[in-house]
C-alpha cells in the first residue's frame, strides 16, 4: 500500500474480528467505520503486515485510511503502532472510534486526549503508541441496563428493542466522522459534545 503524505488521516474502528463478535456492543466503533465505508464505497482488503484490515480513500481533498485491527480488543495497539508507522500518520490525526459503557446508548462524545477509561483497546493503543494524545469518539453503550460481569456485557449483542438507537447512533457517528475529517477535534467537540448537553438540560 502507498505510503500517505503528511496530511493523511486515519481513523480505527476498534472492536473484535470474526462475524460472532459483528454486532456486538463492543464492536460499535468497527460498526461505525464499516459503514463509513459502505457510505462512500470504499472496500476493506486484508494485509498481514499491517494485522489490520484496510480501506483507503480520499475525502475533503485528502488522503484517508480506514483501519480495523485483527487483533482482537486487548492487543488493538499492535495493529495501530504498525499502521501508524507504516504509513506515516501523526498520531494528532488519529481518531479511534470505541463503546463506552459510561455513556447511555446512543451518546457520543468527541476527546483530543484522555486516559484509557477501563478500556482494553483504547489502553492498548496508549501502551504501543506511548502516547495518551490522540482524538477519539466514543459511543454509548449503555451500561445501565448490564446485570451480567461487564466482560459477558460488551461481548453480548444489542438486544432487538435498542437496534434502531444503535442505528441512529451509528449514522450520528458516521456524520461525526466526516466533520472531524474535514474541520478537526475542536469543531467536531463543540458540535456534538455541547449538542448532547444541552438536550439534557432542555428535554
Amino acid at each position: 500500500m502507498k505510503v500517505s503524505d503528511p496530511a493523511a488521516k486515519m481513523v480505527v474502528g476498534l472492536g473484535n474480528p470474526g462475524p460472532q463478535y459483528r454486532l456486538t456492543r463492543h464492536n460499535a466503533g468497527a460498526r461505525v467505520v464499516e459503514a463509513f465505508a459502505a457510505k462512500y464505497g470504499w472496500s476493506f482488503k486484508s494485509h498481514r503486515s499491517f494485522k489490520s484490515l484496510l480501506a483507503k480513500g480520499s475525502i475533503f481533498h485528502r488522503d484517508v485510511y480506514l483501519v480495523f485491527p485483527q487483533t482482537y480488543m486487548n492487543l488493538s495497539g499492535e495493529a495501530v503502532a504498525v499502521c501508524l508507522e507504516k504509513m506515516k500518520v501523526r498520531r494528532r490525526d488519529l481518531l479511534v472510534v470505541c463503546d463506552d459503557v459510561s455513556l447511555s446508548l446512543g451518546e457520543m462524545r468527541f476527546r483530543a486526549r484522555g486516559s484509557a477509561g477501563g478500556h482494553n483497546g483504547l489502553k492498548s493503543i496508549i501502551e504501543h503508541i506511548k502516547t495518551n494524545e490522540f482524538n477519539r469518539l466514543r459511543l454509548g453503550i449503555d451500561r445501565e441496563t448490564q446485570k451480567n460481569e461487564l466482560a459477558d456485557y460488551v461481548l453480548a449483542k444489542f438486544a432487538a428493542c435498542e437496534e434502531s438507537a444503535v442505528e441512529e447512533m451509528t449514522a450520528a457517528a458516521v456524520r461525526a466522522m466526516e466533520t472531524w475529517l474535514e474541520h478537526g477535534i475542536d469543531r467536531s467537540m463543540n458540535l456534538f459534545n455541547v449538542k448532547k448537553k444541552r438536550e439534557k438540560r432542555n428535554p
